[in-house]
């Protein structure tokens, strides 16, 4: 088996990290092995002094990448959850990783209006009050993926139709390995 490195990107509250939990729990019944690198959790024990300008953010993912390189060189399937607004550094983890291992960039599509009425963690309206600087879609840009290798629209299906199709796109990455 080979690992490979899932990098999902997307607005704040777009569905990332709920439709890779999914994922993570269906492929380790199946006895794969699975790791979720989670933005809140890398923030919180890997990587806490990072901050939210844009190349602080840069450090912070170019560090995922590398993590989840590492990972996945030794036969982990890695899903890596980040909102990682910009293409440039996208592009950076692009090339990180698949010097080693297969990358697959998927972008979970949500507008910025149904990510703000989500808002699961009320981070939105933080922001909205000025509570929270170079928030993406707020005060900091997003540019979306012109060329991912999947898009799933979280508006558009329901988070377990959304698990399945990143789930099979995950067993055909691994499946051309």
């Amino acid at each position: 088996m080979v690992g490979v490195v899932v990098w999902l990107t997307g607005l704040p509250g777009s569905g990332k990290t709920t439709i890779g939990r999914i994922v993570q729990e269906e492929l380790r019944s199946r006895g794969y092995r699975v790791e979720l690198l989670d933005g809140d959790w890398v923030r919180a024990t890997i990587n806490v002094e990072a901050g939210f300008t844009r190349e602080e953010r840069r450090k912070h993912l170019l560090r995922v990448a590398w993590i989840a390189r590492l990972l996945a060189r030794n036969e982990v399937i890695v899903l890596c959850s980040f909102v990682s607004p910009y293409r440039d550094v996208r592009a950076e983890v692009r090339r990180i990783v698949s010097e080693e291992t297969p990358f697959s960039e998927v972008y979970v599509k949500c507008s910025l209006e149904e990510a703000m009425r989500r808002d699961p963690k009320g981070l939105y309206r933080k922001a909205l009050r000025g509570e929270i600087k170079n928030f993406t879609g707020i005060s900091d840009p997003y540019e979306e993926p012109e060329n991912p290798d999947l898009v799933i629209d979280t508006e558009a299906t329901s988070p377990e139709e959304a698990a399945e199709t990143l789930k099979n796109h995950v067993l055909n990455l691994i499946k051309q390995r």
